[in-house]
């Protein structure tokens, strides 16, 4: 059975940083982090794409974890323009894979809207970062949906990054994602018939999600 929510808080570099972590039935093949939509216009870890997300890394056997960022919910601190809170979602990466529970295990990065511009920036990081010591994680799965190109400069993915994206997306376009995706040769894959916030589409969105996790895991 699949465990409660459990809340927490930890010390993040603008002050606390609202954390909630959600496990999976059985011990977790994984560590998932999600980062939620722009914090100006209402974006928060409840948002209901990020549940969705959630949902589908802890069907799958992952530990996911959602995070406010700063200056929302209980998360201390201000906007930042997207460099803190890309920062606030490193910290919090870091922070839970102390945990020996975790130690040899895979790390993913999701994120929404302008979370998903975060999520894209953190796993440029950490693989730089990596790619350098060998000692630090890399992560192994990415999953965007509707990631922010039309209004941020999203850096380019590793090819089996999955990009979601309703085709009625009116916040960030389908065209802007195409443009994004189509230098690095990039598949998309876009829910008919839904636009930014995928209302009366978030089984398809977890159930597209969960078929990717578990077709990367065999």
């Amino acid at each position: 059975m699949i465990g409660r929510p459990a809340s927490q808080t930890i010390d993040g570099p603008a002050g606390l940083l609202e954390v909630v972590i959600e496990e999976p039935a059985h011990a977790p093949v994984g560590l998932a982090v999600i980062a939620h939509p722009h914090p100006l216009q209402g974006g928060t870890m409840d948002n209901k794409v990020v549940h969705t997300l959630c949902r589908a890394f802890v069907l799958a056997g992952w530990r996911a974890v959602r995070f406010n960022f700063r200056g929302v919910g209980q998360s201390e601190g201000g906007w930042d323009e997207g460099r803190g809170e890309t920062t606030d979602m490193l910290t919090v990466i870091a922070h839970h894979l102390t945990d020996p529970a975790l130690k040899g295990l895979p790390l993913a990065l999701a994120g929404f809207s302008f979370g998903g511009y975060v999520a894209a920036q953190a796993h440029a990081r950490l693989s730089e970062a990596a790619a350098n010591r060998p000692e630090l994680v890399a992560p192994k799965q990415l999953v965007l949906v509707s990631p922010a190109t039309s209004r941020y400069e999203v850096p380019e993915v590793p090819a089996h990054t999955l990009v979601v994206e309703g085709e009625q997306d009116d916040v960030v376009p389908l065209a802007s994602i195409l443009d994004w995706a189509r230098p690095q040769g990039l598949p998309i894959t876009v829910v008919p018939g839904t636009g930014h916030f995928f209302h009366g589409k978030l089984t398809v969105l977890r159930e597209v999600v969960l078929r990717h996790l578990r077709a990367a895991a065999v």
